[in-house]
């Protein structure tokens, strides 16, 4: 969604750019994400990883209520 109106011929080609890139990480939380990044893609690559699928059934499965 555009700010302003804005009128430009139909199939004008625009660049959109988020407005506030800021994530308030330092140079060491940034490093920190970015390592565990690689390690998870490396897990990926090597076939240790399971399935959006079966991540879902167990968050699903720890918020259920218990009923006593």
């Amino acid at each position: 969604m555009l700010d302003e109106p804005i009128d430009l011929p139909e199939g004008t080609v625009v660049e959109l750019m988020p407005v506030d890139q800021d994530d308030d990480l330092d140079d060491e939380d940034r490093a920190r994400l970015h390592a565990a990044l690689d390690r998870s893609q490396e897990d990926f690559l090597a076939g240790r990883g399971i399935s959006a699928e079966q991540v879902m059934a167990e968050l699903g499965a720890k918020s259920r209520p218990v009923r006593l």
